[in-house]
């Protein structure tokens, strides 16, 4: 007995009954007494129930109402059987302080079962994997069934309000209890309770055991790859959660995609088959454990990539879409993933040709993303092989050669070293060969020709250029008419179906002529003779195509006991000895005296022996009752190119006076009677 009056708010008094192992149904009944004078509640009579010596969980049963002075009855049915034990607390509980008692008489143990407290049948435990919902379902006899509060008390102390509750008949009932998605932090031991003001009912402890699904710690190790297939190692058996494994999966999916699947497996390592090439896959593997919600969190991603496959073809529709001279360029459709069957490749035009004189073959890379590509720095008007190679890691593919021409382009210069020029006088004789590179069929030549420099200051130089064209299978030339002494530069070209090509230029100069003497008659040809000298008439050369540079007399003694030398079948005299150096050599001829043009002006007589010296030369006597032939020569030279014309005088029987002019050579002879001859000859 407690009397509240005594103590203060909040305090307790307990009373422990002895630890109780009972194996067969009992029940527990005593006599309870609530009063105030006032008819308050003086506290609360409170009962407990300790199971295995654990933790006090929340009462089982409890009164706060005043009874009066008259005593009430209650019953435990208690439903905790050997070996468990338990024991059971009464505890007094002052809520007010105010004047009362709480009091407590008459406790039993009875072997029979309650009358109005119902028995729990044995509660057992419950196994579920982590995330579902649990249910405990306590069934109860009862022999007078009345309205009961039921609930699920958790061994710490916490209750769970019945979630559904059916009589079976008029003595048996079920409730059932529901934990939702319960976690490894709901794992305890939970009992039934119920209570109503006649006593309460207690199942025993029964376990909530929660299990985790398992999770491997690692990933899978990969063993093998293929353009399409993985094969991989599962390496579940270390795992985070509860076994055992009843299942193993593969889960695998694209890293760029959104579906998933999943396979069983029963082995050790497994392959995936039907994949793409050069794909990168994630994998994983999922395991199982009994019961509902059994299969785990994925493990560990295996992050890896699928070969490259052999490409399934070159591109269709591969066309030559612009030819010109020198380029090609190529369309194909685009290429995809299902024709590369790769994602690294590369695209190569390979292409050779063969021409006279050049063959070459080559392979480009291109840009795959480009829909046109140009093949480029080809020799025109040739044949040129073409085909496109795909190419990845794994293999390439080949597409059939496509032959195609390329247009025709302007030739190439005619070749300059075989470009060959004969000058003469008066005409130039131009031989050529094909350009190196004709570019085509070469359909005409075009030459033309204007003078550029003359020797002669009467050419005219201004003049446009004179253009001849000449059919394609001409490779000789002469061009007449032409200044002597005179350069002129001749552009030669090819052409053909697209035009002209660049021209080759060459310069040629015609041969200067000899200069021309005027004519001579018998009377003026010979002025005055004595014993050593003779005089004879000068008339200045008219230059043909190049000035004159000099004027030579040459003077050579006639043995009549030799072969005769005339000049007129002969040459001029092109080496200049003095008399001294004849007469030490011995030759029958020496140069008497070289005047410059200046210095014969207009026609002049001048005197053969006069003991004088002309220009370094020494115009010795001639010797008395001697033959002499007298020859005049003009010199016409220009970049060491010299015509040299000379006269020939032959006057009485005693001496002959010779006059003579240069390139090319005039002779004119005088006899006794005074008469001239004139003839020609070149020097």
């Amino acid at each position: 007995m407690v009397d509240t009056s005594q103590h203060d708010y909040g305090e307790k008094a307990r009373l422990q009954l002895p630890v109780m192992k009972e194996n067969d149904t009992h029940c527990i009944d005593f006599n309870y007494l609530l009063y105030c004078p006032d008819g308050s509640s003086p506290g609360t009579l409170n009962i407990l129930v300790k199971v295995n010596k654990g933790p006090l969980a929340n009462p089982i049963w409890n009164v706060t109402s005043c009874t009066g002075k008259g005593w009430m009855k209650a019953e435990l049915a208690v439903s905790t059987f050997w070996p468990n034990e338990y024991q059971v607390i009464f505890e007094a509980e002052v809520t007010n302080g105010r004047r009362g008692f709480i009091a407590i008489d008459d406790i039993q143990v009875l072997s029979y079962p309650c009358d109005k407290s119902p028995h729990f049948l044995r509660l057992g435990d419950v196994e579920v994997n982590a995330g579902l919902n649990a249910t405990f379902q306590c069934i109860a006899t009862v022999r007078d069934a009345v309205n009961n509060k039921l609930w699920l008390q958790r061994r710490n102390g916490e209750d769970i309000p019945v979630a559904e509750k059916k009589n079976i008949n008029h003595r048996k009932f079920a409730a059932s209890f529901r934990l939702r998605e319960v976690s490894s932090q709901d794992q305890d031991l939970y009992r039934c309770v119920t209570q109503s003001e006649r006593g309460s009912g207690v199942s025993n402890f029964a376990g909530l055991i929660v299990r985790e699904p398992p999770r491997p710690i690692a990933p899978p190790q990969l063993l093998g790859v293929g353009p399409t297939y993985l094969l991989i190692q599962l390496n579940a058996n270390s795992i985070f959660g509860d076994g055992p494994i009843i299942l193993k999966e593969v889960e695998y999916r694209m890293t760029s995609g959104s579906w998933t699947e999943t396979h069983a497996v029963n082995s050790p390592n497994y392959k995936l088959w039907h994949l793409d090439p050069d794909t990168e896959y994630e994998i994983r593997v999922l395991l199982t454990r009994p019961g509902e919600g059994g299969t785990g969190q994925p493990g560990p991603a295996l992050i890896t990539r699928t070969k490259c496959a052999e490409p399934m073809r070159t591109p269709k529709r591969l066309k030559i879409a612009e030819t010109q001279a020198r380029f090609i360029a190529v369309d194909w459709e685009s290429l995809g993933y299902n024709i590369t069957r790769c994602h690294t490749f590369n695209v190569t035009i390979c292409y050779h040709y063969h021409k006279t004189n050049q063959s070459k073959a080559d392979c480009l890379e291109m840009d795959p993303k480009a829909p046109r590509h140009v093949v480029g720095n080809l020799p025109p008007n040739t044949n040129v092989s073409l085909k496109m190679i795909l190419t990845n890691p794994e293999g390439r593919k080949e597409s059939d050669e496509t032959i195609i021409q390329t247009e025709e382009d302007v030739p190439g210069p005619v070749p300059k070293e075989f470009v060959k020029a004969t000058p003469s006088e008066d005409k130039i004789s131009l031989q050529w060969k094909e350009p190196l590179e004709p570019n085509g069929i070469i359909t005409q030549y075009e030459i033309s020709y204007s003078s550029v420099h003359s020797f002669d200051p009467s050419v005219p130089l201004l003049r446009p250029p004179v253009l001849v064209s000449l059919p394609w299978n001409t490779s000789r030339h002469n061009f007449t008419q032409l200044h002597s002494g005179t350069t002129y530069q001749f552009l030669i070209r090819a052409s053909t179906s697209k035009g002209y090509g660049p021209p080759t230029t060459l310069n040629v100069t015609t041969n200067i002529s000899a200069p021309t003497l005027e004519e001579y008659d018998g009377s003026e040809a010979s002025l005055n003779e004595t014993a050593t000298t003779i005089t004879v008439l000068l008339k200045p050369a008219q230059a043909k195509g190049a000035p004159i540079s000099t004027y030579q007399i040459v003077v050579r003694e006639i043995n009549p006991h030799r072969a005769r030398r005339e000049a007129g079948g002969g040459e001029c005299y092109r080496e200049p000895v003095s008399y001294q150096n004849a007469a030490s050599a011995g030759l029958p001829y020496y140069f008497a005296a070289e005047l410059l043009p200046r210095n014969l002006p207009e026609p002049l007589p001048f005197t053969v022996g006069d003991n004088k010296t002309y220009h370094g030369y020494w115009n010795a006597p001639l010797a008395p009752r001697k033959n002499y032939n007298i020859y005049f020569q003009a010199v016409s030279s220009v970049e060491k190119v010299s015509r040299r014309q000379m006269n020939k005088h032959t006057a009485g029987s005693v001496l002959k006076a010779i006059l003579v002019n240069a390139v090319g050579r005039f002779l004119i002879i005088w006899t006794n009677s005074g008469k001239a001859k004139r003839s020609q000859a070149k020097a």
